[in-house]
C-alpha cells in the first residue's frame, strides 16, 4: 500500500445520485485529503456525472490499486467492466444498475480484504434494482457480511467526530422494546465500548441512554432502566469501564456534545438517528462495526427523483470519505479486533 492510503469509493446504484455525490467529493477533497480516493465503477458512469455536474475534472481509468501520483484535477476509476458505454435511464430501477452496484461492491471488498486498499466508502444502492438482478441480500450489510465472512455487525453513527450506536434498529418501537433485557444491554454496552477504542478512543466514555421519559422516575414512567438498563450498566462498570447511565434521552445526546462522553448507546432506532441528523444532517455517516475492514458509507437513499440533474448535495459523500480517511489509520486495529 501507498504511504498515502487509499479508499476504494462505491457510487451505488449508477443511476441514483451516487455518482454526482462521489465525482463531487473527489473534485472539492480528494487531492488533499489524508487518503486517496478511488472510484470503482465503470468509467463512463463518472464521466457522464462529471458532464450532469458541471466539473472541470478528467477521469482516469486504472487497472491496478499501486496508483502513480495524483494529480489535481484527475478522479481515477478501477473499470468494473460491467456497463462499459450504456447509459441507462437515470432514477429508473434497472437490473443492469443492480449488477453494476454489486458488482462495485464485490471489487472493492476484495481489496479491502486483500490489504490492497485501507477501506471502502460506499454510496447508496437500490435494493430493488439489486434483486432485480439477482442478489439476495436485503442489501449493503448483509453483502458485506457474506463477503467478509462475518455473521455479526452493529452500526456506529459519526457526526462531526461523535460517535452513537444502537441497541436495536429496523424494528417497529413495540418490538424494539420486546429485545431489550439486561444480557442484550450487556453485549451491546461491550460492542460499543470495543468500537470506541478500536476507532481511536483508547480509554472510552459511553453513556447508556434511558428509555422512558426522565429516565423513567424510578418506576413511575416504565421500569426497563430498573429490571434491564441499570443491572447491566452496574455489570459492565464492575470490569473497569467508564459507562454511565442511564442517562435520560432528552439530556444525553447534548451531553455528548459538550464533551462528557466518546459515545453514546442509543435504545432503538430513531432515538439515536433523529439526534444525529437533527444536528448535522448532510454530516452524519454510518461506519459497520464488525468487519474486518473498515467501511464508512453514506445514510440516505438513492434519491431517484433528483438523480441526473446536478442538484444532489454531496455533504454525507464527503464526510463518509474524510472520516474514512480519518479511520483508515486504524485498519489494522480493525483487522485485528474483528478479523478471524
Amino acid at each position: 500500500m501507498t504511504e498515502r492510503p487509499t479508499l476504494a469509493v462505491t457510487v451505488g446504484d449508477p443511476v441514483g445520485i451516487g455518482p454526482e455525490i462521489t465525482v463531487r467529493t473527489l473534485a472539492e477533497v480528494g487531492a488533499s485529503a489524508s487518503a486517496r480516493g478511488v472510484v470503482v465503477a465503470d468509467p463512463a458512469v463518472l464521466r457522464r456525472a462529471v458532464q450532469v455536474c458541471g466539473l472541470d475534472v478528467e477521469i482516469r481509468t486504472v487497472s491496478s490499486w499501486d496508483l502513480p501520483p495524483e494529480q489535481e484535477g484527475v478522479i481515477d476509476c478501477y473499470d468494473i467492466d460491467v456497463l462499459g458505454e450504456q447509459e441507462l435511464a437515470w432514477g429508473v430501477v434497472d437490473a443492469r444498475a443492480g449488477r453494476a452496484a454489486v458488482r462495485a461492491i464485490e471489487v472493492a471488498t476484495k481489496a479491502a480484504m486483500d490489504r490492497d486498499v485501507a477501506g471502502i466508502v460506499t454510496g447508496p444502492i437500490n435494493k430493488e434494482a439489486i434483486w432485480a438482478a439477482g442478489s439476495k441480500h436485503l442489501g449493503h450489510t448483509e453483502m458485506l457480511g457474506e463477503l467478509t465472512g462475518v455473521t455479526r455487525q452493529t452500526t456506529m453513527f459519526v457526526v462531526r467526530g461523535k460517535k452513537i450506536f444502537f441497541g436495536t434498529r429496523h424494528l417497529s418501537l413495540r418490538k424494539a422494546l420486546d429485545q431489550i433485557n439486561e444480557e442484550q444491554q450487556v453485549a451491546v454496552i461491550n460492542e460499543a465500548l470495543t468500537a470506541l477504542r478500536v476507532f481511536g478512543d483508547d480509554e472510552p466514555r459511553l453513556a447508556v441512554a434511558a428509555i422512558n421519559p426522565h429516565g423513567g422516575e424510578n418506576g413511575a414512567f416504565g421500569d426497563e432502566e430498573i429490571v434491564h438498563l441499570k443491572p447491566a450498566i452496574e455489570r459492565v462498570r464492575a470490569t473497569g469501564a467508564d459507562v454511565t447511565g442511564p442517562v435520560p434521552a432528552d439530556s444525553v445526546f447534548h451531553q455528548l456534545l459538550q464533551g462528557r462522553y466518546d459515545g453514546v448507546l442509543s435504545q432503538y432506532h430513531d432515538q439515536g438517528h433523529i439526534a444525529a441528523k437533527t444536528f448535522d444532517f448532510h454530516g452524519t455517516i454510518s461506519v459497520t462495526v464488525g468487519l474486518p475492514i473498515l467501511r464508512t458509507s453514506v445514510d440516505h437513499g438513492t434519491a431517484f427523483d433528483i438523480a441526473g440533474k446536478g442538484l444532489a448535495e454531496e455533504g454525507t459523500m464527503k464526510s463518509a470519505f474524510l472520516h474514512g480517511a480519518e479511520f483508515s489509520h486504524f485498519a489494522d486495529r480493525i483487522r485485528a479486533e474483528y478479523g478471524s
